[in-house]
């Protein structure tokens, strides 16, 4: 009777022993598991910019340019013998140097409530980098486009008059920029100047 009681208490012994060592496996297992889940949840979290770097990439968009400043996407000079001194800034005004592009063609359209003609030579500016000019530049047809539909909503009142002039450069400002907007991302022009007006 004592042997069976041995045998039994024996068997729970060693059948514990089994299950024991089982469950500390089994326990091992479910922890790399969890730890491998975490580090996979944790590096697409990351991936996604859910944490990591505090701020969100900044936009590469043309930037404002000091008058003091080099600008780096500045276009090359054809003639650099030509160039002469580099230009002296003022102390006043703007802190920003202003950069111009000249249409070589003068735009020419109908006036909307008259048989009259308006014949426009213009310049675009802006005080941001060289990249702006260069997408006027590359799309001035485009652009030209614009310019003609708005000068072709012009009316013969607002052609002749001061106020009317400066409605119609905001006009073509916008229009400039949604087409460069439309292109490239990035408006950037901050006024459209006249050379020349005609109305006849």
């Amino acid at each position: 009777m004592a042997k069976g009681k041995d045998k039994a208490e024996g068997g729970a012994g060693e059948g514990g022993g089994k299950s024991g060592k089982g469950g500390i496996i089994k326990i091992a297992l479910g922890a790399v598991l969890l730890l491998g889940t975490g580090a996979g949840g944790a590096y697409g979290a990351f991936a996604m910019g859910l944490f990591g770097e505090t701020g969100e990439k900044e936009p590469d968009e043309p930037k404002l340019v000091l008058k003091h400043e080099e600008d780096p996407y500045a276009p090359a000079s054809k003639d650099k013998d030509k160039e002469g001194a580099a230009p002296v800034y003022g102390e006043g005004g703007s802190k920003y140097r202003t950069a111009y592009y000249s249409f070589e063609e003068a735009f020419t359209a109908n006036l909307a409530d008259s048989p009259g003609l308006i014949q426009v030579e213009l310049a675009v500016s802006t005080r941001r980098d060289g990249r702006v000019l260069q997408w006027v530049k590359t799309h001035e047809l485009a652009i030209r486009s614009a310019i003609i539909g708005q000068l072709a909503a012009t009316s013969e009142a607002e052609a002749y008059n001061v106020e009317g002039k400066k409605k119609i450069a905001q006009r073509l400002t916008k229009a400039v920029n949604e087409v460069l907007e439309e292109k490239e991302g990035f408006g950037g022009i901050d006024a459209v100047h006249f050379k020349g007006f005609l109305v006849q």
